[in-house]
């Protein structure tokens, strides 16, 4: 039976929760931002070499600003945008595609009943996480 988008995504925050997992988006986004000021600065204050300097400055600071700031998986999940949940719907369909249930507490406790199920959907959040938005893991 298929099931909607937030019903998967239910599920793995089901899943996430027991895990305790968190995630924080790594510090190069943060770096990012702050290199083309601080290089900018540094430019204008040194000459090319500022710029270096400025630049690396910038990622560095933007990597210490979002250390340790870890949010929890479930949160994350609900805040997904609707094309980002749909796609991370479309992953976890193929491993729940043999699965027949009636509604999403019984979808739960199939796969919460099934340990092979658990790993492949936990699997398959870390690997989102990661490898598609970027994040650290923290269990």
């Amino acid at each position: 039976m298929p099931v909607n988008v937030d019903d998967v995504v239910q599920l793995l925050c089901h899943i996430s929760q027991l895990k305790r997992m968190k995630a924080a988006v790594k510090g190069s986004r943060a770096g990012a931002l702050l290199v083309i000021p601080t290089a900018l600065l540094g430019g204008l204050m040194a000459g090319p070499p500022g710029i270096a300097v400025g630049g690396a400055c910038g990622g560095l600071i933007g990597a210490w600003m979002t250390a340790g700031k870890f949010k929890p998986v479930p949160q994350i999940l609900w805040e997904l945008s609707p094309a980002e949940k749909k796609k991370l719907y479309d992953k976890a369909i193929v491993i729940l595609r043999n699965i027949h249930w009636t509604d999403i507490a019984q979808l739960t406790d199939l796969v919460m009943s099934n340990y092979d199920f658990q790993q492949k959907l936990l699997t398959l959040l870390t690997n989102y996480l990661t490898k598609d938005l970027g994040m650290k893991i923290q269990y």
